[in-house]
């Protein structure tokens, strides 16, 4: 059969004529579509995930609202019931600013637990109501907003500790694996555990 015999029969369907590198390229096709369509899909599920979060809890304190809040107006107490302080208690960290109140600052840096970033007390209401400027640098950059509001409840105060801010593409992508609401409020909890145990042991 001569190559023009060939070239005829093959587009006239009659059987593939093509080399085993053009069948093995050609196999190849739809498992590369497959792959393509399913990123895609992941792309655009993680970019449609809300791009506000807000992450609460609260606690009652047998304590007066002055106890509690001097707790978190100073950042050198924090070293003593942060949750975070527990996870590298050799994290390089330093102040600057007024001891307490507004200005105040805290920058930390330490291992993969805990990271490295600042804090800084943007306004400060005397025994109602704390903000703070979070700024993380690592292991990922992101600017959070911090609140703690004091309401005093008889003889005990009702402590509402909050973080609110956005969430990049890459946030939005970790929680589709992982509760990051439930992770955050857990060490919340635990800190505000802590602040009632210290404030409970006051004279």
């Amino acid at each position: 059969m001569t190559t023009e015999e060939k070239a005829e029969l093959e587009n006239a369907g009659v059987f593939d004529v093509a080399t085993p590198s053009r069948r093995k390229k050609s196999a190849w096709k739809p498992f590369l579509l497959g792959l393509v369509a399913i990123i895609a899909v992941l792309v655009l599920v993680i970019a449609v995930q809300p791009s506000d979060f807000r992450v609460a809890r609260s606690a009652t304190m047998a304590a007066a609202p002055v106890e509690v809040f001097n707790q978190v107006n100073n950042f050198h107490n924090w070293e003593a019931w942060s949750p975070w302080a527990k996870l590298d208690p050799a994290a390089k960290s330093s102040f600057d600013g007024p001891t307490s109140g507004e200005g105040a600052s805290f920058r930390w840096d330490g291992n993969n637990d805990v990271g490295a970033g600042s804090m800084r007390i943007i306004e400060s209401r005397p025994h109602d109501l704390i903000r703070i400027q979070l700024d993380f640098v690592r292991p990922f950059v992101a600017t959070n907003d911090v609140a703690f509001t004091f309401k005093p409840e008889g003889d005990s105060t009702a402590v509402t500790w909050a973080m609110a801010g956005k969430k990049n593409f890459m946030a939005k992508a970790m929680g589709l694996v992982m509760d990051c609401e439930e992770m955050v409020g857990g060490q919340f909890d635990q800190g505000l555990a802590n602040i009632n145990s210290i404030v409970e042991k006051s004279p």
